[in-house]
């Protein structure tokens, strides 16, 4: 599945952004094994459409990341509360290279480097976590090591579930419900299901009622209802593919692409669902740029949202304290000087520039709000060529 990424992560994805190649992300698309834009002269600011009329968010601003071995990125973040939030990923990876798990702690005031030297992981690709001790992380294991890790504290622990170990067990996605319990999208057997557990015990449940789906996230609803975004393998290409779980799976229409991934999505109700990705669509040279994809489910069909730019990537969604989808992350294929989002404002979207600094084009991963406030964090990596020396990198809005 990693073909399916363009750049990096996410999916970043469909967990955040994949380097090169290997087996798939988990929330964002794949990423392609190769990648045109090695050695691509960017573009001046000038020279960039419209960029000098987009607005550009003053508050967002770079946070400085502990120094990681390119290249690297941060695929996801997950923050529990203003001194405690967890970012995950890769570093030491070129190529066909597989590199080692990457991942750091905020405590309030910086980040710090997590050790993983115990660890047998090549990449990170989710996490999550509600406090200190409800925080899980899924990442692409090495031998017989367990897919499932839980924080204890200091740092992250293989954690043992119903296939851990088997040849051909994967978890590509990770959630925790406001309960704290724990819901892991993967695959088992040849089938695509989501695991849930207590940190104790696990179960997994029933199989997706469809064939050659890739979980990229998952999004436990308030309600009680579970949903997942991905894509799903259709012929030569694939499509968005999108979920809920409430006892029994509900499958949506496809989100129609030629070659269509979901990398995040936020279902604020069952008939208002946001969900974004990436078209690589067909022709071209292998591994093009794709087109950002937005759509809107209203409970009967898929609706493509319009947002000001068509190439590039949109890549996670963050809600405001009312729930409401208010903040995406993404890339610009024609600003690329700086880290592109998308905030709501009404009913419409604007596309907002990030900061300038340390990165000179950065690509943003993963979004996310610190609960209780109104602080958003942003990862990516600071290149969007996904070769040294690109580092991780995080942005931060202080409302």
């Amino acid at each position: 599945m990693e073909r399916r990424r363009f750049v990096a992560g996410t999916v970043g994805a469909l967990s955040g952004i994949a380097l090169g190649t290997g087996a798939a992300g988990a929330a964002v698309p794949a990423a392609r094994a190769h990648d045109p834009r090695v050695g691509e002269k960017q573009p001046r600011a000038q020279d960039r459409p419209g960029a000098e009329d987009l607005p550009r968010a003053q508050d967002w601003r770079a946070v400085p990341a502990p120094g990681s071995t390119p290249a690297a990125q941060l695929r996801h973040i997950a923050a529990a509360g203003p001194r405690l939030a967890w970012a995950v990923g890769e570093e030491a990876r070129y190529g066909s290279r597989d590199g080692r798990a990457l991942a750091m702690l905020w405590d309030g005031q910086a980040w710090a480097r997590t050790d993983l030297a115990h660890l047998r992981h090549s990449r990170l690709l989710g996490v999550a976590g509600t406090c200190a001790t409800a925080a899980w992380s899924v990442g692409m294991a090495v031998g017989t090591a367990s897919p499932l890790l839980r924080w204890d504290g200091a740092t992250w622990r293989e954690s043992a579930f119903p296939g851990s170990g088997e040849q051909g067990v994967r978890l590509t996605a990770v959630a925790v419900g406001a309960d704290r319990r724990v819901w892991a999208g993967g695959s088992r057997g040849g089938s695509t299901a989501l695991l849930h557990g207590d940190g104790k015990t696990w179960r997994w449940l029933d199989p997706l009622p469809a064939t050659g789906v890739t979980v990229h996230r998952v999004v436990p609803h308030p309600s009680g209802d579970v949903w997942v975004g991905g894509d799903q393998s259709i012929g030569g290409g694939w499509a968005g593919f999108v979920a809920r779980w409430n006892g029994a799976w509900t499958v949506l229409p496809t989100v129609k692409g030629t070659r269509m991934a979901v990398s995040d999505l936020h279902p604020a109700a069952a008939d208002d669902i946001w969900v974004v990705g990436s078209d690589l669509g067909v022709g071209g040279p292998p591994g093009r740029p794709g087109a950002a994809v937005l759509s809107h489910w209203d409970g009967k069909a898929w609706t493509r949202a319009q947002f000001g730019f068509t190439i590039g990537a949109l890549t996670g969604i963050a809600a405001d304290d009312q729930g409401r989808a208010a903040w995406i992350t993404g890339w610009n294929h024609q600003d690329r000087s700086r880290g592109t989002y998308l905030r709501r404002d009404g009913s419409a979207w604007t596309v907002v520039r990030g900061p300038a600094g340390p990165a000179p084009a950065p690509y943003l991963n993963d979004v996310t709000r610190v609960p209780g406030t109104a602080t958003y964090w942003s990862v990516g990596m600071t290149h969007d060529n996904p070769t040294p020396p690109t580092e991780a990198y995080t942005e931060r809005l202080d409302a």
